[in-house]
């Protein structure tokens, strides 16, 4: 997310991991100690919001001029 378009501040960013995580969406992982940084990953009930995620991009694509995804579609 860090490095996506929308250049998220890192404290937002920060946030919506830890909500992320709260909600069981996705579990973080240390892979440093010095600064500490973690890995993030999605969760099987995280991985079951792709389903929905793909419908919605589909409605977008469909119904709302100018929508793309990530691989320009």
């Amino acid at each position: 997310m860090l490095a996506s378009p929308e250049k998220i501040p890192t404290n937002i960013l920060a946030d919506r991991l830890r909500r992320l995580q709260e909600a069981g969406l996705v579990t973080s992982s240390p892979y440093q100690q010095r600064p500490v940084r973690y890995a993030y990953a999605l969760t099987e009930k995280g991985r079951a919001l792709r389903v929905v995620l793909r419908a919605v991009m589909g409605w977008g694509l469909e119904h709302i001029p100018g929508t793309r995804t990530l691989t320009g579609r």
